[in-house]
């Protein structure tokens, strides 16, 4: 089971200590390898210039073997010259001389061929008992014999100097981890400050109080963004709520008055015994009634489930003008009946790829809708034109009072209905709704103009296709 720590700011911590300690051990990994490699270097050059002094102090004995003046070392810093470790060869490989400290051991064993002849062969070697040296070797010329002399330091003098600094460090990382570990610790409480008040905040917010937005201290930075995101979400549920107990309110009026005009007509004829055509009469008022709500129910349970995203779509490739002469056809008696004149016109082979059912539904409201508010003998205009290369636009224009600047931005809401001049007739201010929803749906764009001469437009914009050729 992993432990995780409950808090941002001591993962946090966690992870910055972690990484910290990660990039110094790497970071001192590489200082140590770069180290030993100089140390490396010094020791072969320390036994390169050590070489040229042994050459000078070397001498033949009476009995004709090698000795080395050691007594010229008189100054403690030559002391240390004493730690070489030496051997002198012959041109044969016999060993003419070693010093004490090498003792009997083997320093580089038998001279390979064209060792010490140009410049000097440095090299790492292991002596019989395993001690790791930096060995130089090099040829020279002694009383008229030719001397291979090899010169050699114990690694460990490099070891020692790495071990002091590795204990030099192992006191001083920890007190500079937790330092760091303190520090990181008080910058990422004070980072998330802003974050736990917005988080206060938030917990103060319900569905009565939507309208008390987060403080944003500083709009530029990535707290200001976040608490500006938090903000636009509570003023779109601000606005749902406010559209839902709209809705609810509208629902609950629509569907209470045609109830009490069928109970109020019911009423009045169990009341009076006027015979036969008034109770014919009364009961057509109430089937009138009961079909606006049976359409009210159904629009409903339309949007509903639209809302839900349970209305599954149908898309097919078809001409957007061919759609609209069959919308003309279903209203045909309301336009002859308010003596309408209509025209219809424009691109004739656009093609849109959509759910035909559902984009005709939408045609057949907003012309519903321009044929109810125009008055008798007035003018219908309806026109499909491409807008660029990518889109396909029809539009209804009616010569009707149309609709006040202020009410223009809130007709596609549920149950809004503006001007008395637009309240004519048993509307239930959900047709223009469910048309947004059905052009939406098919990825298209709707929205309404003004003409300068009065009345409305009402546009649709949808992708534009290739048509399919006929079967």
């Amino acid at each position: 089971m992993v432990l995780r720590p409950r808090r941002v700011r001591a993962r946090l911590t966690l992870w910055y200590v972690g990484l910290l300690s990660a990039v110094l051990s790497i970071y001192l990994a590489g200082v140590l390898s770069v180290a030993v490699w100089q140390m490396n270097r010094v020791l072969k050059r320390l036994a390169s210039e050590d070489l040229e002094t042994v050459k000078g102090l070397l001498y033949t004995r009476a009995d004709g073997s090698l000795g080395l003046r050691e007594e010229y070392h008189h100054h403690d810093t030559w002391k240390q010259a004493e730690e070489r470790y030496l051997e002198v060869l012959g041109p044969k490989g016999a060993i003419l001389f070693r010093n004490s400290r090498l003792g009997n051991r083997t320093l580089g064993g038998p001279p390979f061929p064209g060792e010490g002849e140009s410049n000097y062969s440095g090299r790492a070697e292991k002596l019989s008992d395993g001690t790791r040296v930096v060995l130089v070797s090099g040829l020279y010329d002694l009383q008229e014999q030719r001397v291979l002399i090899r010169v050699a330091y114990s690694e460990e003098l490099i070891w020692e100097r790495l071990g002091e600094t590795l204990s030099i460090l192992a006191m001083a990382l920890p007190l500079a981890i937790a330092g760091a570990a303190i520090t990181s610790y008080k910058m990422a409480a004070r980072a998330l400050n802003p974050i736990e008040r917005m988080a206060q905040q938030a917990q103060r917010i319900n569905s009565e109080r939507l309208n008390e937005l987060l403080q944003v201290e500083n709009p530029e930075d990535e707290l200001g963004h976040l608490a500006a995101a938090f903000n636009a979400a509570f003023t779109r549920i601000e606005q749902s709520f406010e559209q839902l107990r709209r809705f609810t309110a509208n629902a609950s009026h629509e569907l209470r008055t045609p109830l009490a005009s069928i109970r109020c007509v019911g009423e009045v004829a169990l009341q009076r015994d006027e015979g036969v055509a008034k109770y014919r009469e009364a009961i057509g008022s109430m089937v009138e009634e009961v079909n606006y709500l049976t359409g009210l129910v159904e629009s409903l349970l339309m949007l509903s489930r639209a809302d839900a995203g349970q209305i599954p779509l149908r898309p097919s490739v078809f001409p957007l003008m061919k759609l609209l002469r069959e919308t003309v056809g279903l209203l045909e008696v309301l336009i002859e009946e308010k003596k309408l004149a209509l025209t219809i016109g424009g691109d004739e082979d656009g093609c849109v790829r959509a759910d035909r059912q559902h984009l005709r539904q939408a045609a057949v409201n907003i012309l519903h809708n321009a044929v109810k508010f125009t008055p008798v003998g007035g003018h219908l205009a309806v026109r499909v034109e491409r807008q660029g290369d990518s889109w396909l636009q029809f539009s209804i224009t009616d010569d009707g009072p149309g609709i006040p600047a202020e009410d223009a931005t809130r007709v596609f809401e549920r149950f809004y209905r503006c001007g008395d001049a637009r309240l004519e007739g048993n509307a239930t201010g959900l047709g223009l709704s469910i048309a947004q929803w059905a052009v939406r749906a098919n990825s298209g764009e709707i929205g309404l103009t003004r003409p300068p001469a009065g009345g409305t437009t009402v546009w649709v914009r949808l992708p534009s296709v290739p048509c399919e050729p006929a079967a």
